[in-house]
């Protein structure tokens, strides 16, 4: 008679993954309600500070700027 196969070792435990970071999520998410409000309002083209038109390149890039780039 042959012996009984040794169990299999348990798999070894994996790290966690990590935490993820609220405070960056949060002001994201903020950004995101921020510009849908701008949407809304029809001021999202605009930068908030000078007024002068933001290139749709820099929001299809950067879609929640608030300002133009300089």
């Amino acid at each position: 008679m042959s012996e009984p196969a040794t169990p299999a070792a348990p798999p070894a435990a994996q790290p966690a993954p990590p935490a993820p970071d609220l405070d960056r999520i949060e002001r994201e998410l903020a950004g995101v309600e921020a510009a849908l409000a701008r949407l809304d309002a029809g001021t999202y083209w605009t930068d908030e500070v000078t007024g002068a038109p933001i290139p749709e390149a820099h929001l299809a890039a950067h879609p929640i700027a608030r300002r133009a780039p300089e």
